[in-house]
């Protein structure tokens, strides 16, 4: 079985659920309005929860925040 490339990847998608990930900076590249800084930039995932994203999503896709609750991922420092 082959791997998805990741051109195929949507960045508006959780790799772990496929809800949408509602990722403040592909909202700013869709809209052009200035979001601010991601709800992610501010947690740290745990690395269970980064093993479950695909190999072909990794660093093309946000987790949302639902997966990243439920995960437990914390507040960074």
């Amino acid at each position: 079985m082959s791997e998805t490339p990741a051109a195929n990847v949507n960045p508006e998608v959780c790799p772990v659920c496929g809800q949408g990930n509602r990722c403040a900076m592909e909202i700013e590249k869709m809209t052009g309005q200035p979001q601010g800084p991601c709800w992610c930039t501010q947690v740290d995932f745990s690395a269970e929860l980064l093993s479950r994203i695909p190999a072909q999503a990794r660093g093309q896709a946000c987790i949302c925040e639902a997966c990243a609750t439920r995960s437990g991922a914390a507040p960074s420092d």
